[in-house]
């Protein structure tokens, strides 16, 4: 089990949801957080209760469809120091349920791909290198189960490129004690699943977070948060570690 205590890690979409849960369940481990949102104002509160767990904090802003703003993120973390260790690619858009997909716009696609994949692939490419000269490092990004939806085209299509992005990585991350993997937190009652969906957003843990533990140096695994709920962190590791780290097997 890796031991996160005054690590770094870096959230995207932190101020709600998926990355709320995911913060405040790092900064119960220990973990120092940098807190990424559109506006520095929405995740003020969430700064405020993770600093209140005894863990440092401070929030970076950047709208991930503008790739300069994601850069200009990337140079504040760096300006201040911050080495960090572990990343939580979560924030993600769900651009329109297109009933009639034979008409897709071509704007779903484009910000799709510009939040879903471009920003988090400049994100990988800053931080990784880096990761690997210090010797540790822990990536989960975050993918979606959706298929057969075509109404969805834009969206799935830019998850399916961040998995294949993910994989490909995973196979140059051999030795270097930094692993990528992939998470999907299920259908959860958030604002972009809905209140229809099956599953409460706090069944996201541990599983969502697992990928930061593990400790075997194998990347490309698939970690799909809810065969995890209801389990210790111990038990999802031990659970998470046994599963198949085939980067083609997903």
């Amino acid at each position: 089990m890796a031991d996160v205590t005054g690590r770094w890690a870096l959230i995207t979409g932190a101020s709600r949801g998926v990355g709320y849960q995911t913060a405040i369940f790092m900064a119960k481990q220990g973990c120092n957080l940098i807190l990424h949102s559109r506006d520095r104002a929405h995740t003020k509160k969430v700064e405020e209760e993770v600093k209140a767990l005894g863990v440092e904090a401070y929030c970076v802003q950047a709208e991930l469809a503008n790739h300069e703003e994601v850069v200009a993120m990337l140079d504040e973390i760096e300006g201040k120091g911050t080495a960090v260790d572990i990343i939580f690619n979560n924030a993600a858009v769900q651009i329109a349920y297109r009933t009639d997909y034979w008409n897709t716009p071509i704007s779903d696609f484009e910000m799709s791909f510009r939040i879903n994949f471009i920003s988090i692939a400049t994100i990988c490419h800053r931080l990784i290198p880096k990761m690997i000269e210090r010797g540790f490092g822990r990536v989960i990004n975050t993918t979606s189960g959706i298929k057969n939806e075509p109404e969805q085209a834009g969206y799935a299509a830019s998850k399916a490129a961040l998995d294949k992005f993910t994989k490909d990585l995973a196979s140059r991350l051999e030795g270097t004690n930094v692993m990528i993997n992939i998470t999907d937190p299920g259908w959860c009652r958030t604002d972009l699943g809905g209140p229809q969906a099956p599953s409460a957003v706090e069944s996201v843990i541990p599983g969502i977070a697992v990928g930061a533990f593990v400790d075997d140096q194998k990347s490309g695994r698939f970690f799909h948060a809810q065969p995890f709920a209801g389990m210790t962190l111990e038990e999802a590791i031990a659970k998470a570690e046994k599963m198949e780290a085939n980067p083609y097997i997903i």
